[in-house]
């Protein structure tokens, strides 16, 4: 009867996440935020006005609706073209949370295989690969994801493959550096010795005890995803117009910039929103996933 007490008394891991998490008030206002984007991005078609691509003919560059030139059937606009802002701002966020998705677990899953054969084998194995992840980073990261996408074509998957790779190489150190943390400890020593494989030291012995940092990783390389995919787009070299997402926007909007501020305003500030709400949702993943912050 006591132990089954113990064991009720005893906090399960969600709730012992949860209560680390909820300590960081910005990242649960962060997660507040995240959720209602996400929420557009998955009910877009029931929320959204009008067709985001659909113009309307005599309503080109409508000021928001409080404006006193404004019209209430378009709360926050249009653009040049006469298409609803709103209609495509809330179409935006599918682009952008996908773009963020990809990506993330693209150069997550790249990275942290490379990152595991880096530090597990050592040798002239992990000096190529950290040679290779190296040169990727000694070149600035827009930078070198223009040059990929104009090597690949300009086009919404070129670009997320481009930043893909611009993002590996920080899961490929931060794996590395897990890893030859992890591999001499005693459980995996223990382990060895009692006949485990290679793959099953790799992915079922060590890997599960290096997810934390990664996971914390993860939300930053879909903040960062984002953020470039915007550049891109802004640049002509990611999502092709009439594409509703947030960068090509702003590019279409550029030579309005004086004239009709709203159409640059409106994506930027989404842009800003969500990119800070998940970074504020991964210092909570780090409150809640690093063991020494717990223990202070």
């Amino acid at each position: 009867m006591s132990m089954a007490n113990t064991k009720s008394a005893q906090p399960s891991a969600l709730s012992e996440f949860w209560y680390y998490f909820s300590r960081n008030k910005g990242a649960v206002i962060g997660l507040a935020i995240f959720l209602f984007v996400l929420a557009m991005a998955i009910f877009a078609p029931l929320i959204a006005p009008y067709n985001p691509n659909v113009p309307h003919e005599g309503m080109q560059r409508l000021p928001p609706a409080w404006d006193a030139n404004g019209n209430s059937m378009f709360p926050l606009g249009t653009d040049a073209v006469g298409r609803d802002m709103l209609s495509r701002l809330i179409f935006g966020t599918r682009f952008s949370l996908f773009i963020g998705l990809v990506v993330a677990s693209l150069s997550a899953v790249a990275g942290v295989l490379l990152g595991l054969v880096a530090g597990y084998f050592r040798g002239r194995i992990d000096t190529v690969i950290m040679r290779i992840m190296d040169i990727i980073l000694a070149f600035p990261s827009l930078l070198l994801a223009l040059v990929l996408v104009a090597v690949l074509g300009p086009g919404l998957l070129n670009a997320m493959i481009a930043i893909s790779i611009v993002n590996q190489p920080h899961f490929v150190r931060l794996t590395r550096a897990s890893v030859m943390a992890e591999r001499e400890r005693e459980y995996v020593i223990a382990s060895r010795v009692s006949g485990a494989g290679t793959t099953r030291l790799m992915f079922k012995t060590i890997l599960p005890n290096c997810l934390g940092p990664l996971i914390v990783q993860a939300t930053l390389a879909f903040s960062a995803a984002i953020l470039d995919a915007a550049a891109l787009g802004f640049l002509g070299m990611g999502a092709q117009p009439p594409t509703p997402e947030w960068g090509t926007m702003l590019a279409d909007a550029r030579e309005f910039f004086q004239s009709s501020p709203w159409l640059v305003t409106f994506p930027g500030l989404c842009i800003l929103i969500t990119v800070l709400a998940i970074n504020l949702m991964g210092d909570g993943l780090r409150d809640a996933l690093d063991p020494k912050l717990k223990r202070s």
